[in-house]
């Protein structure tokens, strides 16, 4: 097994394609973190989460699909940009993006700050966006 992060991200998202649940809770270590700053209830430590979420998912999206859309290491750090999608039992599409950073030692993620979010095609504008994240302030109309 590689120590290079970069082998570690192509392990962990050929192991999500391959819905290989064994496989994707190996990549990561006994005493794993993982943080989720905007969510910061969502943090969790142990394999025992990630088992237990891709179980969840796996079963949930049965085709899911993941691509790492852009990769940077510098050390033993790897910046990623993930995109998941599938469709839901229920037949609804299935779509997430955004970033992980990991921290990798003995070619495991020891830690993970996790940015990936459900893709909301209906948000609304950058504007309506502003206004409701500093509330009470109407939205600019350009």
């Amino acid at each position: 097994m590689s120590a290079n992060p970069r082998d570690l991200v192509e392990r962990l998202t050929d192991a999500t394609n391959a819905h290989d649940l064994d496989a994707i809770v190996a990549c990561f270590a006994p005493d794993y973190v993982n943080e989720t700053p905007a969510h910061p209830e969502r943090g969790f430590h142990g394999p025992e989460q990630v088992r237990r979420n891709w179980a969840q998912i796996l079963g949930g999206v049965p085709d899911i699909s993941a691509r790492v859309l852009a990769l940077v290491v510098d050390g033993n750090t790897a910046w990623s940009e993930w995109e998941m999608a599938g469709t839901r039992r229920d037949g609804a599409p299935h779509r997430m993006r955004g970033v992980i950073i990991f921290v990798v030692d003995d070619a495991l993620i020891q830690a993970a700050r996790f940015y990936l979010e459900p893709v909301d095609p209906d948000s609304g504008s950058v504007g309506e966006f502003v206004a409701r994240t500093v509330a009470g302030v109407a939205p600019d109309p350009t």
